[in-house]
């Protein structure tokens, strides 16, 4: 067991610094940094439902033209 139990100073990591700038409200280099890469995650998740979404398009109108080409094939035997 720890000697000093009791004493928690320094338990839960350091505060960071902030700048003269970013104590007055300025936005920081890596505020903005994690902005730009939500936003470029968000248009990377619009992009990829939208293919989805037309690819899921594109097998339903193929799924319900099967079902008329099936029934040809079995009268011309």
């Amino acid at each position: 067991m720890a000697k000093s139990r009791n004493n928690l100073l320094g338990v839960g990591g350091q505060r960071k610094k902030l700048s003269r700038a970013e104590q007055q409200g300025a936005v920081s280099a890596r505020g903005a940094d994690r902005r730009a890469a939500e936003d470029k995650k968000q248009e990377l998740v619009r992009k990829m439902r939208e293919r989805a979404e037309a690819q899921a398009a594109t097998t339903a109108t193929t799924a319900a033209a099967e079902p008329g080409e099936q029934d040809a094939s079995p009268a011309q035997s």
